[in-house]
C-alpha cells in the first residue's frame, strides 16, 4: 500500500510543471488575443471607406471605433481633448490653420487622398453661361473659402489678390460678371444648387448629395501647389509614431482602399499614393 500511495505521489508531482505550462500557455495565448481600441474622428461620409479597413484592421486584434461628426471644427478639438485617438477628415492646410488658431500640436501621421473641389451647377452646363450678376455658393471656412476662391480664379471668373495665403471675398481683385459670392456652411452648398448659379461643393458633400465629377461645369486643377490639399490620418504630437497607429496607416493605404475611394465618391477623389505610380 505504500508504495501505491508513493507512486501516486510522484506521478501527482510529474504533473504540476505540465500544469504549470498549460496554465502559462494560456496566459500567454489570452495576451496575444488582447484587443487594442483606437477611437477614429470622421465624416459620416467616410464611413464606406472606413469599415473595409476595420474589418482588416480587426484580424490583427485592432479594433476601430468611429465616432462621426458632421462639422469640421468638432473632430479636432475632440482628438485634443483625448475624446478620440486619431482623427481622418481634414487636409495640410486646414490642419496647419487650425494649430495655429488654437495653439495646438497637432500631427499628421498618414496622407490618405486628395480630392479636387468642383464647381457644380443644376441650372446651366457649361462656364460661358454664367451671365452678370449670376450668385456663386462658396464653403465659409477659411481654408476652404480660399481654396474655392482659387478654383473661381483658375476657371477665369474672377482674380484675386496673390499675396494672400488664405483669401476671402474681401480678396478679390476683379469681378468682371460682378458675381454675388455667397459664403455658406460647408455643408449647405450642395443644396444651395437650386438657388444660385453654380456653387463650389467639397467632394464628401457633394457624394451625399448624389453629384459625381460628369455634374461638375469645372474642375480644379491639381498640380504642384495642390499638396496643403491632401488629406491625413492625425494623431496627437506625443503619439506620432504609436505602432498601431502606424499599422493603421498602413492598412487604409492599399489598393483595396483606393478602389473604394474610387466607388464611393464616384471619381471625384483618389489615394495620393497612386500619384507617383
Amino acid at each position: 500500500m505504500k508504495k501505491l500511495i508513493k507512486r501516486l505521489s510522484l506521478g501527482l508531482l510529474a504533473l504540476v510543471p505540465l500544469l504549470v505550462a498549460y496554465g502559462c500557455s494560456n496566459d500567454s495565448s489570452a495576451s496575444a488575443k488582447k484587443v487594442t481600441t483606437v477611437k477614429v474622428g470622421i465624416m459620416s461620409s467616410d464611413e464606406q471607406i472606413w469599415k473595409p479597413i476595420a474589418t482588416k484592421l480587426a484580424k490583427e486584434n485592432i479594433k476601430l471605433k468611429f465616432v462621426e461628426f458632421s462639422d469640421y471644427n468638432q473632430p479636432n478639438k475632440a482628438l485634443s481633448d483625448h475624446q478620440i485617438d486619431l482623427n481622418s477628415f481634414q487636409h495640410y492646410n486646414f490642419l496647419d490653420s487650425w494649430n495655429k488658431a488654437h495653439k495646438t500640436t497637432l500631427t499628421a501621421i498618414g496622407e490618405t487622398y486628395i480630392a479636387p473641389l468642383n464647381l457644380y451647377s443644376k441650372k446651366i452646363t457649361k462656364l460661358s453661361q454664367i451671365k452678370t450678376g449670376d450668385s456663386i455658393a462658396i464653403p465659409n471656412d477659411a481654408t476652404n473659402e480660399g481654396r474655392a476662391l482659387n478654383i473661381l480664379e483658375q476657371a477665369g471668373l474672377l482674380k484675386i489678390d496673390k499675396s494672400v495665403t488664405l483669401p476671402t471675398v474681401k480678396d478679390i481683385t476683379s469681378n468682371p460678371k460682378k458675381l454675388k459670392i455667397t459664403e455658406l456652411e460647408t455643408a449647405q452648398t450642395a443644396r444651395a444648387l437650386t438657388d444660385v448659379a453654380a456653387a463650389v461643393v467639397n467632394n464628401d458633400i457633394a457624394a451625399d448629395g448624389g453629384l459625381t465629377t460628369k455634374d461638375a461645369i469645372f474642375q480644379e486643377k491639381i498640380n504642384k501647389r495642390s499638396h496643403q490639399w491632401i488629406n491625413v490620418i492625425v494623431a496627437n504630437k506625443a503619439d506620432k509614431d504609436n505602432a498601431t497607429y502606424k499599422k493603421i496607416v498602413k492598412a487604409y493605404r492599399t489598393a483595396a482602399t483606393e478602389k473604394n475611394i474610387e466607388k464611393v465618391y464616384k471619381g471625384t477623389a483618389f489615394g495620393v499614393w497612386t500619384l507617383d505610380k
